[in-house]
């Protein structure tokens, strides 16, 4: 096999920890709706089972940085399959075991912390395998794989749901969606053992040999002996990663940084609408209950080909403008979407309006921010302000996921002057500082070397 399939491949394979990123948070989206009648919940504790996975992200997003530096990045990513497979096995509630929803919510938490630790070390494995010239592609493939998984989950749970009575969907059909991760956790599982690990935690951890033979059957030899004296001279010229103080004000202000860019990415409402779009289709836009899951394949189909955009763009016009064209496109479709719902005339423009904020949010900060993650990090703290930064993502997540039903059913929001639009002016709000706080703070990254990159911030 040539280096650039090869590359492909492993590329692929890692990329999947993205997948079932994107089926577990989707799968989440269909059972909802039936599960929350099936247990009766209200609006807060539906925005806890929804939001718990989010509480297993966040930890196994801590876990994840010194996870990734004692066993590796790919070891790393065989421990999330794991997970991910006990948690869509345990999600679906077995006959054999108690209908809780306390039960549901534990196998929730343990799919969050599989979640939580391929969020940080899948990202990061592809940025540290990937040449310069092709990482920021590369690693967009990982927010492909979100959305594929998102796509995939939506005709499932489709599938699954449109071939059963409402009855039926109250009482098991929910179940088979969550079981229906079964097939990617598994396959995730075993693919990982075809890839090599990093060859940048091989260095780190004093492994040169072992390094440059992967960095050679990546890059081929030329490439891989130029590449391994880089790796070398940035370990050199840093102190070890176990003597580095983080809280230096050098190495803080960093990893402030990447943490604020990963908050603000859930603040765009993304999640809100990707969890709660069967709510937003049913109540907010009236669609009928035999409409909601399709248009969840709408929103999904949209998703995917504007992350093939990004992927077609990002290493061409860099990540700066990719944020700014996405964060005016976000701006433009919750405007449609939160005037028609003030004005009350929902309708054509309210759909186009979800569908626009998809669209923006999938060639913008969707990816982008998982690019510059993954490779704005000096190699000697990577893995543990990665970890920090999608660590503060999935808090920022969970405090979306779960306020989000609550301000929507609050009486500010359903008075006769927002009509049920609050949330997303809100969002606006976030989206307008996004902007700003990207003109101000990050770097523009493309075509660099994890290498050169550590250069930015010592200037």
């Amino acid at each position: 096999m040539n280096q650039g399939k090869f590359l492909l491949l492993i590329t692929s394979v890692s990329a999947l920890g993205g997948l079932l990123f994107g089926y577990d948070t989707g799968v989440i989206n269909g059972a909802q709706f039936y599960l929350t009648k099936y247990f009766d919940l209200d609006a807060t504790m539906q925005g806890f089972v929804v939001g718990s996975a989010l509480i297993g992200c966040f930890v196994g997003a801590i876990l994840a940085g010194p996870l990734s530096i004692k066993i590796g990045r790919k070891h790393s990513l065989i421990i999330s399959a794991i997970l991910f497979t006990i948690s869509a096995w345990g999600s679906g509630l077995p006959s054999f075991l108690p209908e809780s929803v306390s039960l549901l919510v534990f196998f929730r938490l343990i799919g969050g912390l599989g979640i939580g630790v391929a969020s940080m070390n899948a990202p990061m494995y592809i940025a540290e395998i990937a040449p310069a010239s092709k990482r920021g592609n590369l690693v967009t493939y990982y927010q492909l794989a979100v959305v594929i998984g998102f796509f995939i989950v939506f005709l499932a749970t489709y599938f699954i749901g449109s071939n059963l009575t409402e009855a039926q969907n109250l009482q098991f059909g929910w179940r088979r969606m969550f079981w229906s991760e079964l097939i990617p956790s598994l396959s995730f599982l075993l693919l990982l053992f075809l890839v090599p690990k990093s060859p940048r935690w091989l260095a780190l951890k004093g492994k040169k040999e072992e390094s440059l033979e992967v960095l050679v059957k990546i890059h081929g030899e030329a490439n891989a002996e130029l590449e391994s004296q880089e790796i070398q001279d940035s370990l050199k010229s840093k102190k070890e990663t176990s003597n580095i103080n983080y809280f230096k004000k050098g190495v803080l202000i960093i990893i402030v940084i990447g943490s604020i860019l990963s908050i603000l990415q859930q603040f765009t409402g993304i999640n809100a609408v990707l969890y709660y779009g069967s709510d937003i289709f049913e109540k907010a836009l009236g669609f009928g209950k035999e409409d909601i899951l399709l248009q969840q394949v709408l929103l999904a189909f949209i998703n995917l080909v504007f992350t093939f955009i990004a992927m077609a763009t990002v290493d061409k016009f860099g990540r700066k403008p990719l944020i700014y064209i996405g964060s005016l496109g976000m701006i433009i479709g919750f405007l449609l979407l939160g005037v028609t719902l003030q004005q009350q005339s929902i309708g054509f423009l309210s759909l186009l309006g979800v569908l626009i904020f998809i669209g923006a949010f999938a060639m913008s900060m969707g990816p982008v921010v998982w690019v510059l993650l993954s490779e704005m990090f000096p190699n000697r703290i990577r893995s543990v302000a990665m970890s920090v930064a999608v660590a503060a993502q999935w808090a920022a997540n969970y405090v979306v996921t779960q306020t989000f039903p609550m301000v929507t059913e609050s009486e500010m929001n359903n008075n006769s002057f927002w009509n049920g639009s609050l949330p997303y002016f809100i969002f606006i709000g976030f989206i307008i500082f996004i902007m700003l706080f990207t003109y101000k703070f990050i770097p523009e990254t493309k075509g660099k070397s994890l290498e050169e990159l550590e250069g930015i911030w010592e200037k």
